[in-house]
């Protein structure tokens, strides 16, 4: 089993980073797409991006340990194998079935010609399936068949190549076999898929869902607070391009941060018609409770509000930076001060976080607390 448990658990662990670097861009595909973050959309988007990490590891590892494969081969190593049903023969002729007895017949199961074929023939069934569930009718059996078959052409050219020369030998061969296999299982799950989708939701229930959500003009607060964290993302990278990769002074990060801050949050949105560069992406905007363009005062409020705990945050880091004698009469004043602050702090974002699943909770019909204190609401543009 430690053959297959590398394999997946390599997979797991390329998935987990990748799942990080990518959920940002799915959130914002789908708030573009249908209006909301569907978990059954999303269950089958990034179980689809493990199932292909895994079936691409399954196929290379485990990797040899040195490059110069050729000296780990004997001379004369045949690296491919073009005849096809060859699998058929080394079944027969490594079976110990007798096939006037059908009782040994379940030999067949433990034989590890059979299990080999049994394993090409599953590996890509999964495709299948996905493959159903993005074409949806039967009718693309084809394509089906070519992308499985495309797929396969790909691992056993990748292995027939030595990963494209990284190896200067093939660690394992090219076969015509797996070809075969390969595509006929990403057929099998195309043809029974229907009998697995039927437990879950349609696509095109998806996609009705969506533009039902599409027409209404409702922004769930998951997307106002993608809104805001995309703007916030955008000082942190336009901080390590810039004034960052030269310095890594903390003052200096927080004053370009707030100037910074205030640029996106009140003189882009005053300038924009309500808009900030996040908002814009997810396609809404901030308005009036009266439906009319925010008011600066507006902006203002709602961008202090959001700045208030990031400023509350710097000032104890900026404490902690701060270097006192403990002989001085004032680092007692210092420690209470700092513990003060700490303290503060900590009430304040487990208010925040209890406020924000509130909201959430809530699905859009109350505000959060900086469009609140704003006055403003929000609309799809």
């Amino acid at each position: 089993m430690s053959v297959y448990f590398v394999p997946i658990n390599t997979a797991f662990i390329v998935f987990c980073l990748a799942g990080f670097l990518l959920m940002i861009p799915w959130l914002i595909y789908s708030y573009r797409k249908y209006g909301y973050v569907s978990l059954w959309a999303s269950l089958v988007a990034f179980s689809f991006i493990f199932y292909m990490l895994a079936a691409l590891f399954l196929v290379l590892l485990p990797l040899p340990n040195t490059r110069n494969t050729c000296a780990l081969q004997s001379p004369g190593t045949v690296h491919y194998m073009l005849v096809p049903f060859t699998f058929v023969r080394d079944i027969v002729d490594g079976s110990s079935v007798i096939w006037s007895q059908p009782s040994t017949y379940s030999r067949l199961l433990t034989q590890n010609a059979f299990l080999q074929a049994a394993f090409n023939f599953l590996l890509l069934l999964p495709l299948g399936v996905y493959l159903r569930y993005f074409f949806q009718h039967r009718r693309y059996w084809k394509k089906a068949l070519g992308c499985g078959f495309a797929l396969s052409l790909f691992y056993e050219i990748t292995q027939g190549t030595g990963i494209y020369g990284i190896y200067n030998c093939p660690y394992r061969i090219f076969d015509v076999d797996d070809l075969l296999l390969n595509s006929t299982g990403a057929l099998a799950g195309f043809i029974i898929a229907p009998v697995i989708l039927a437990l879950f939701p349609s696509r095109r229930s998806l996609m009705a869902k969506g533009e039902r959500i599409q027409e209404s003009l409702i922004v769930f607060p998951l997307a106002q607070l993608l809104a805001v964290f995309i703007d916030y993302l955008l000082i942190k990278i336009s901080w390590n391009l810039t004034v960052g990769f030269f310095t890594n002074s903390g003052f200096i990060e927080f004053v370009y941060t707030t100037i910074c801050f205030f640029i996106l949050f009140f003189v882009v949105p005053s300038i924009w018609g309500g808009k900030t560069i996040g908002t814009n992406i997810l396609r809404f905007k901030l308005i009036n409770e009266d439906g009319g363009v925010p008011s600066r005062r507006s902006l203002l409020k709602r961008a202090f509000a959001l700045y208030l705990p990031l400023a509350a945050s710097w000032s104890l880091t900026i404490l902690n930076g701060t270097e006192l004698d403990m002989n001085s009469t004032l680092y007692p004043y210092h420690v209470w001060t700092t513990m003060t602050i700490f303290a503060l702090l900590i009430i304040m974002w487990a208010v925040l976080f209890i406020h924000t699943m509130f909201i959430l909770f809530k699905g859009g019909k109350r505000n959060f607390y900086f469009d609140h204190v704003a006055g403003l609401v929000l609309r799809k543009k």
